[in-house]
């Protein structure tokens, strides 16, 4: 099968305050700030507005393998005092038949609570701004038995809690239609507004709405709670706690365009012209029909942001008639003059364009405006030639990210997000799977305005579990409105081009059975964007089985490389599969096949343990590549979860079978949570670039394969080795070139040049000796490039340095500072750990600290923190409203203190 695909993407509508309806009928107002914060001291503590009860935990082991057979779900008995029922129709608007609709019941649950009152006194209550994460700051919990374990990242991310805001909504407002817009709430957030219990959503990822129009007060106080409840063992990795998104109030007329309320697809797209299909879903909230005009006009963007002055293209004025308390959806065409394409760089360039839609009543007053920003490209998945953009085979380049922001936690924060995606385009990735849940809504605006292609996944389990306390409790209730939520507020960014609805689920064991409720979900995500391919990860499912047949393309996790396959991984339980491109593609040949998960390979930043395994991929056991008593794995970057590979071997497999459209490989960044091999530390081991965000080896390992054209050449370990003189040191190189010279001392160690399905060049027998070390790069026998590590002299000083030099002071903006400790000749210490103090001065806080050392459990609070291998992170942010300059220092014992100044302004 294949899928060409034309599509556009919705970021959504203006935030407008202005007062004049006609010319600004639509407000989006943030209502991030100013938040009052509980959180229970204990689960045990908190009060009973449960949602539902869950089945007790019994026997949890929070380091089984990644790869382990999910299992059935526990029946429990559902008391009648849960609120589910009071919540559940929140899902209706997402539910396609209106018979299985669901009916609220009588009463008001919760309504003579204190903390729903309006008087209730919060003084004594934590102020916090939005997003928040209520567990980042920590404690860690230490220990095999700790109540949070290594597995959600030994952080207080449970527990129960509320958030209390005032709102004041004008007499004005009497005749508009409020919402309340929560992009995201880790995790069973119901919402009171007045002691009235609105509604609510369980599922911590998806982005939801409530009409909070019946229960305001106009021109008085409004009194806004919301509880959220995040159970323990209820997710793989470090899931967050609290409102860690944004929150918006969105004000609308009574009649105005719907929530994502605009899909965009386009066909018959050439250089030359574009024909542009709307639909667009108008709701009318008043009691009386109503007439209106519909007009949508389309401009160019310049850099992803500005408008640029000339029109493009509008749509033919629609006049429909509005029933009253119900939706219309109308549809129109436009077409577009030599479109400006959207692709992935660097060959092509995300061009966007901006569709504004105005609704007009009969005497020409605006009644609303939706801007919607959309992209127009060709994709086609194609069994042979693997994914190809506007004609152009494009090689996906993928890594897998999971959503929290590393000493940030889940807390979204624009800055952060960014600086990790302008590091995976140093990288040379083109392409991100969000791993394995809907992604805030910014982040997939940035990977349209950068040009990344996306994989959009909703789901890690469905009926069965992973965790005890994971989707799987509310999957048959919640499922179709998550699945159509997600797609909906997805559907038209550029950047997504395949949809997966599932991860490694439990299903692929249940033959038919699974494989049913596979194809009901893809028909659901099918039924709401049929111009994209639905796809989910399989790590078990073989050819011959049913689950492959319910996707449009193959995602294959691990099994295309083989699982535990390799002489090396003969000895491990598990999952054993030989490598399975072939098989799926002869089964499926017109399918296109992507590696959604490839590698797993696992180090420890600038980490080095001997021996050196002399294979190409080795499993982590006690001596081979990993120290239990330290934690740490060695960075020789050919070391493996056992269901893993090393990228030697991941790369040799793709070359062999040039079908294969690309890999997804776990993971870009080091994430909070999943701590495999050693569950007693804090964030996982499985990054290209580690936790702070510094980059390991195996980043230039990658970076060689996929940027070719740049210069480079990596040589590991560093050279500080005082315990090893006359013992072998292997050296091991990275390069885009085809062929090395090392030298030690100035003496060739020689010459060597990559042979077939060789991606590293490896001199294992080199005897350590202090010095310089130095590698020269050829290609096609012309100098390419070099580079140098020394031997240094005992650390001496910091060099700070910023990411920018200016700090704006609207309390979101962040700078984060890179601590590097070097010797007296500025030569980087790559084995330097020194304690370090921060200090600063001015208009600024320290936000959070970090080292990318997995082990460390000190708080992400702290101004204290120790180098690990030679580097550190701070980062700041200035007070709001402050101008003026900031001053950061840090300082160690028997080092030269350093300081850098930022511009707050």
């Amino acid at each position: 099968m294949v899928f060409t695909m034309f599509y556009l993407f919705v970021l959504g509508c203006t935030t407008t305050n202005s007062t004049d309806k006609n010319d600004n009928p639509r407000e989006r107002i943030s209502i991030n700030e100013g938040w009052k914060f509980m959180k229970y001291e204990s689960e045990t503590l908190a009060d009973k507005l449960i949602y539902d009860v869950r089945p007790p935990i019994e026997n949890v082991d929070d380091t089984k393998e990644a790869d382990s057979k999910p299992t059935e779900a526990v029946e429990i008995a559902t008391s009648s005092e849960v609120l589910k029922p009071y919540i559940l129709p929140t899902a209706n608007p997402f539910i396609k038949d209106s018979t299985k609709h669901h009916k609220r019941p009588q009463g008001n649950p919760g309504e003579n609570f204190p903390f729903v009152q309006t008087n209730f006194d919060d003084n004594t209550w934590e102020t916090v701004d939005l997003p928040h994460d209520w567990a980042i700051k920590g404690p860690f919990m230490k220990g095999d038995d700790a109540e949070v374990g290594g597995g959600m990242g030994r952080l207080p991310s449970n527990g129960a809690a509320w958030y209390r805001k005032q709102l004041e909504i004008p007499e004005t407002d009497k005749e508009k239609s409020i919402f309340l817009d929560i992009d995201g709430a880790m995790s069973y957030a119901m919402v009171w507004l007045n002691g009235h219990l609105v509604g609510g959503w369980p599922y911590g990822y998806n982005s939801w709405r409530l009409d909070l129009t019946p229960y305001i007060k106009f021109g008085e106080s409004n009194q806004l709670a919301i509880r959220i409840d995040n159970p323990n063992h209820s997710a793989r990795w470090y899931p967050g706690g609290g409102i860690y998104r944004n929150v918006w109030l969105t004000k609308t007329n009574k009649i105005h365009v719907g929530q994502w309320g605009t899909y965009v697809t386009s066909k018959e797209s050439s250089k030359d012209s574009a024909t542009i299909d709307f639909k667009i879903a108008i709701s009318n909230d008043a009691l009386s029909n109503t007439t209106v005009d519909v007009v949508t006009e389309i401009y160019p963007l310049e850099n992803g942001f500005k408008r640029l002055g000339l029109r493009a293209a509008s749509i033919k004025k629609n006049n429909i008639i509005l029933n009253s308390n119900s939706q219309t959806t109308i549809k129109g065409s436009a077409v577009i003059k030599s479109p400006k394409l959207w692709g992935p760089p660097p060959t092509q360039t995300p061009n966007l364009y901006k569709a504004i839609t105005t609704i007009h009543a009969q005497d020409g007053t605006i009644i609303d405006n939706y801007e919607t920003v959309f992209g127009i490209r060709e994709v086609i998945f194609d069994g042979e030639k693997g994914l190809i953009v506007n004609g152009e085979p494009i090689k996906i380049q993928g890594v897998n990210q999971h959503h929290d922001l590393g000493a940030l936690g889940a807390a979204f924060n624009l800055k952060a997000a960014k600086r990790q995606l302008e590091t995976l385009k140093e990288l040379g990735c083109n392409a991100i799977r969000m791993a394995h849940n809907p992604p805030a809504p910014e982040l997939l605006e940035l990977t349209d305005q950068m040009g990344f292609l996306v994989i959009d996944e909703i789901f890690d389990s469905w009926e069965r579990k992973k965790t005890p306390h994971d989707f799987h409790l509310i999957f048959d209730d919640w499922l179709e409105a998550d699945t159509r939520s997600f797609v909906r507020r997805d559907r038209n960014h550029p950047s997504v081009i395949l949809w997966s609805f599932g991860n490694e689920v439990g299903e692929q064991y249940t033959a038919e059975e699974g494989a049913k409720v596979g194809a009901k979900l893809s028909a659901i995500v099918k039924s709401e964007d049929p111009s994209r391919p639905t796809t989910a990860s399989m790590n078990y499912a073989k050819p011959n089985m049913p689950f492959p047949s319910i996707m449009d393309v193959i995602s294959l996790n691990y099994q295309g490389e083989g699982i535990r396959d390799a002489p090396a991984y003969a000895h491990l339980q598990g999952i054993k599969t030989s490598p399975l491109y072939p098989a799926f593609y002869e089964a499926f040949p017109n399918k296109a096949i992507i590696s959604s998960e490839t590698a797993a390979a696992l180090s420890s930043r600038g980490t080095y343990l001997f021996p050196v395994t002399g294979d190409i991929s080795s499993p982590i056991s006690d001596g081979i590549g990993g120290d239990p008593k330290t934690g740490y794995v060695s960075s020789y970057e050919l070391y493996t979860a056992n269901f893993g590979s090393s990228a030697d071997k991941v790369f040799a497999s793709q070359d062999k079978h040039p079908f294969v459209a690309g890999e997804f490989v776990w993971s870009g960044w080091d994430y909070l949570g999943e701590p495999t091999p050693y569950y007693s530390s804090r964030s996982s081991y499985f990054g290209l670039i580690d936790l702070a965000g510094f980059k390991k080896d195996r980043f230039y390992l990658y970076q060689a394969r996929w940027r070719p054209d740049l210069p480079m050449v990596h040589i590991l370990p560093h050279w500080n080795w005082p315990e090893r003189i006359g013992q072998i040191t292997p050296v091991h190189i990275f390069t885009s070139g085809d062929e090395v010279e090392l030298f030690l001392n100035g003496k060739s160690l020689g010459r060597k040049k990559k042979g077939p399905f060789e991606y590293r060049l490896r001199w294992d027998d080199v005897v350590y000796k202090p010095g310089t070390l130095k590698a020269v790069a050829y290609k096609n026998g012309q100098f390419w490039s070099e580079e140098t590590v020394h031997t240094t002299r005992e650390p001496s000083k910091f060099v700070l340095k910023t990411d920018q030099d200016d700090l704006l002071s609207n309390g979101k903006d962040l700078v984060f500072i890179t601590v590097k400790i070097t010797d007296n000749k500025d030569h980087f210490v790559a084995n330097a750990n020194n304690p370090i103090s921060f200090t600063i001065e001015g208009p600024g806080e320290i936000v959070a600290t970090d080292n990318g050392d997995p082990t460390d459990l000190t708080s992400f609070a702290s101004s204290e923190r120790n180098a690990f291998n030679g580097l550190a992170l701070v980062i700041i942010k200035a007070k709001k409203g402050a101008i003026g300059q900031i001053k950061v220092t840090a300082n160690s014992s028997g080092l030269q203190s350093s300081s850098v100044t930022i511009n707050c302004q």
